[in-house]
């Protein structure tokens, strides 16, 4: 039996199960790619979702077993898909592309005005830091 937890500010709010999903149209997926999440998507997951179900992964691509997502909607076993990142980028199954109940993006949900300004605040900020013999804000280390 799939238990999907959920967190708020850390916390653990509650389990969400396949009783659940099958109740659901929408099923949203933005979590960490971990082993226990590797293909937390299966079968089970679509096949609760049902015909009206829509699947949108903004998170890790491998999250969903990406062969049978695309068997489901080819089948029209899924009403659709919404995608920003697939399990074997930049590799996307050319299925995807023509399906009309499926919008495929490029993973760039950080590409706003406000991540921008912010991105070249800190840019800014590491080269005052490093022409000024300071430790950088946001070193990369290398190993």
């Amino acid at each position: 039996m799939l238990s999907l937890e959920y967190c708020w500010g850390g916390k653990r709010v509650g389990i969400v199960g396949l009783g659940s999903i099958a109740n659901s149209d929408i099923l949203i997926i933005c979590c960490a790619l971990t082993d226990q999440t590797r293909h937390i998507i299966n079968k089970d997951v679509m096949f609760a979702l049902g015909k009206e179900g829509v699947i949108i992964n903004v998170g890790r691509g491998a999250l969903i077993d990406e062969k049978e997502l695309v068997r489901c909607l080819v089948q029209g076993e899924m009403r659709g898909a919404g995608l920003d990142v697939f399990e074997n980028e930049p590799d996307v199954p050319k299925e995807l592309f023509a399906l009309d109940d499926v919008v495929l993006s490029p993973h760039r949900a950080f590409v706003t005005p406000e991540s921008f300004s912010a991105l070249q605040e800190l840019m800014l900020a590491n080269l005052e830091a490093f022409f000024s013999n300071k430790p950088l804000l946001s070193p990369v280390k290398f190993e």
